[in-house]
């Protein structure tokens, strides 16, 4: 069995797009005059909480100050993915490192590329534009947004989507992840995982990953790795994608690890 997709995952994945998320917040409370502000210490503990209006849900019944509706929470988090969106188009953010290299990659190869996320269609679309200046059909396809499967991570319903709209089974795909319920996700629905840690994830239980890296790496900056994984390669490509897809067990040798290039 050869690599036939690659499934990304969006926010923190694609792009470090999280800290956007918490300034959103924080400027949608304080324009509900909401006393509420999201510490990066906070939101950190909040992204254990898949979903925005979930992270809203899971404060509002830790303050009863505030006794709101449904309703409210659905205006909120409008609120809040508008401000997200004006902030992500006049910000300088950029892929992650090996992102574009890895995308370019597949297409050469006619792998296909899809996206399986809770991020909702019209915020996904704004960073493709933003930093690819494309269409996000243009690459992608299925795109599987929370628009499409109300279930959040970990629940594997979005990979169970993806994988049917793709008609593949799911030991020819490999997701491309960051956070432990996206982990969690794409191994429930049969998947192999590489995850791209960052600041908010990096102390996440990412068990039954094929890798753990900081970033997909490039070749003259490698990834640093995981210190329960080895790798002989420095970075993400194809050819290493398929070592995982063909014969996993041999390129898992735990308990054993290199390290490659420098931790951030």
């Amino acid at each position: 069995m050869k690599l036939k997709c690659i499934i990304f995952d969006v926010d923190g994945t694609i792009a470090d797009t999280e800290d956007l998320h918490r300034q959103a917040f924080n400027k949608a409370f304080s324009a509900y005059n909401i006393d509420w502000h999201w510490s990066e210490e906070r939101y950190h503990e909040l992204l254990f909480i898949s979903g925005g209006k979930e992270r809203i849900r899971k404060c509002l019944s830790e303050d009863k100050t505030i006794s709101k509706d449904n309703n409210f929470v659905e205006e909120l988090h409008k609120c809040k993915s508008e401000y997200y969106r004006s902030l992500l188009v006049s910000s300088d953010i950029k892929l992650r490192p090996g992102i574009q290299r890895l995308i370019n990659q597949a297409k050469e190869n006619n792998i296909k590329l899809a996206i399986a996320t809770n991020s909702s269609i019209k915020n996904f679309t704004t960073l493709i534009r933003k930093t690819l200046d494309i269409e996000p059909e243009e690459l992608f396809n299925p795109i599987v947004t929370s628009n499409i499967v109300m279930d959040k991570k970990p629940s594997p319903e979005v990979y169970y989507r993806t994988l049917a709209d793709l008609k593949l089974s799911a030991d020819s795909c490999i997701a491309i992840e960051d956070t432990a319920n996206g982990n969690a996700s794409a191994i429930k629905a049969g998947l192999r995982t590489i995850i791209t840690t960052h600041a908010y994830t990096k102390d996440n239980d990412f068990s039954g990953a094929s890798l753990v890296v900081n970033s997909l790496g490039e070749p003259k900056k490698g990834f640093c790795i995981d210190e329960n994984f080895y790798c002989e390669k420095s970075y993400v490509d194809i050819d290493l994608l398929n070592t995982i897809i063909i014969n996993e067990n041999d390129f898992l040798l735990q308990k054993e690890y290199q390290r490659v290039g420098e931790c951030v």
